[in-house]
């Protein structure tokens, strides 16, 4: 067997998974689009193993723990983007720049002065310890 028509096919799939995580803005489509770059690897991997003729076939092993961290990476992936969905309502990843959450408590208002009476720094201090354990 050529080891070039595998080699090829492989890196036409790794091209085609490339363009797909950089030109598209569905995250569903990005996540098959990285599937597609595993499987392209994964294609090397098996290839080699057979032209080298590995008596230990060390590499179809390694493919084998490729697809097992593949299987739990679109797994996490795919609940990750379900949440975002029920949350925004898109899964447009243009639109998920935003997701990081900002504290209410220390960002001030621009019209109050930066001295602070001794009890609103204490209801203050008191507000975040109170977020920090409800988000922990």
């Amino acid at each position: 067997m050529h080891l070039a028509y595998p080699a090829v096919l492989a890196a036409l799939l790794f091209c085609t998974g490339l363009y797909g995580v950089l030109a598209r803005r569905n995250a569903i489509l990005v996540l098959m689009s990285v599937e597609l770059m595993l499987n392209a690897v994964n294609l090397n991997l098996v290839a080699f193993d057979v032209w080298l003729r590995d008596a230990v076939h060390s590499g179809q092993a390694l493919t084998l723990f490729t697809i097992a961290i593949a299987a739990a990476e679109i797994g996490i992936g795919l609940a990750i983007v379900l949440a975002v969905y029920r949350n925004r309502g898109s899964s447009d990843i243009d639109r998920l720049r935003d997701t990081a959450e900002t504290d209410d408590a220390e960002e001030l208002p621009d019209d109050e002065s930066d001295a602070e009476a001794p009890e609103d720094q204490a209801t203050a201090s008191a507000g975040k310890a109170k977020k920090a354990e409800a988000t922990a």
